[in-house]
């Protein structure tokens, strides 16, 4: 763990309302040397859904919870019938998210919402695997979040948008 105190203090900071100051592949590479094999190995399999390795057991509790609401609310939203959740804790958080302007400022909501939880479960862990997998669990998801091109998005939606129309004038 000794090797930790460099490693997790030369980490630039990561914010939701941020773009990720590196690639994961970097964050990898950053870690080859500072970590046992297993852990290198866990991080590199992480994904936003593991569940296995440090913090990871309820941060992945969290986050069935969350997609479980997520789901709920958007069959509800569409007329469709759909058992609810069984915890309800993220119901106000996912119902704002969904009422956002536009869904990219729906993600960053819920973006933030997943950061604080990840803070509160890393808690006054600093220099160990903890704090690594918290680290590294913000990283992949604010790489989901920066993924998507606005722009290229834009495009395509009006590219959908457009044959739709020419198939309504054509009836």
């Amino acid at each position: 763990m000794a090797s930790y105190y460099y490693l997790l203090s030369s980490l630039p900071m990561l914010t939701a309302s941020a773009p990720p100051p590196m690639e994961y592949a970097a964050f990898l590479e950053m870690c080859r040397s500072s970590v046992s094999p297993a852990t290198y190995t866990a991080l590199e399999e992480l994904t936003v859904d593991s569940d296995r390795g440090a913090l990871l057991k309820p941060w992945s509790r969290f986050y069935q919870r969350l997609r479980e609401e997520l789901r709920y609310q958007r069959m509800t939203r569409l007329g469709k019938s759909c058992q609810p959740p069984e915890d309800r804790d993220a119901a106000a958080a996912v119902q704002a998210a969904m009422a956002a302007e536009n869904p990219l400022l729906g993600e960053q909501q819920l973006l933030e919402l997943e950061f604080r939880q990840i803070d509160a479960l890393v808690g006054f862990h600093v220099f160990d695997d903890v704090a690594l997998f918290g680290y590294a669990l913000k990283l992949k998801l604010l790489s989901r979040l920066y993924g998507f091109q606005f722009e290229a998005g834009k495009a395509e939606f009006k590219s959908l948008l457009d044959g739709i129309q020419q198939k309504i004038y054509r009836l």
